[in-house]
């Protein structure tokens, strides 16, 4: 149960972007993004316009049970719709869990920019100050280079003996292998 005290905000700032709840004008331009071949390379597959809602309504559900979730992320700039960044709980069993995971999912137009690190730096502060988190993870598979440089660049540690092979996905899957990083709360 969430106390009132630890009720997430409706929005976080950073220097570049707004990290909000999630809005109806929000569906279209993320079932676009979850059905972009680019953007789900990492992914056992595309997200559909049913799938998209549903992933939205059960990140609104985990903000009002847990006090934290998958938020979405506007550029401040054009107001424009990025995708998501935030917290969530992983749903499958692994060594590691229970956790929670910081993870990020953007728009191909908007990579390249430090969007990802600068929105995930912003979760993880609200994740350890706010919730009070000990320890935040992020996994991904080990060909996602791109999301292991952010892991890294937020200062996250991986021990390459937990290593995991995803337990959703088929053991001769290319995307089967997946690497954990971890992260502490600041003392």
């Amino acid at each position: 149960m969430v106390s009132a005290s630890n009720h997430p905000p409706l929005s976080i700032k950073t220097d570049r972007l707004i990290l909000r709840r999630w809005q109806a004008q929000d569906l279209e331009p993320f079932a676009a993004l979850n059905s972009d071949p680019e953007v789900m390379r990492f992914f056992p597959g595309l997200q559909d316009r049913e799938q998209s809602a549903a992933l939205i309504e059960r990140t609104e559900q985990s903000f009002s049970q847990n006090g934290f979730g998958l938020w979405a992320v506007e550029e401040q700039s054009s107001g424009e719709f990025i995708g998501f960044v935030g917290l969530a709980s992983p749903k499958f069993e692994a060594h590691f869990t229970p956790c929670v995971e910081v993870g990020w999912r953007l728009a191909k137009k908007f990579w390249g920019k430090g969007y990802a690190q600068e929105a995930a730096r912003a979760a993880l502060q609200d994740g350890f100050e706010r919730v009070g988190l000990k320890e935040i993870v992020s996994f991904t598979a080990t060909l996602n280079l791109p999301s292991i440089k952010v892991m890294e660049r937020l200062q996250m540690t991986r021990d390459p003996a937990e290593d995991f092979a995803h337990p959703n996905l088929a053991a001769d899957s290319p995307l089967s292998r997946h690497v954990l990083y971890r992260l502490q709360r600041p003392a």
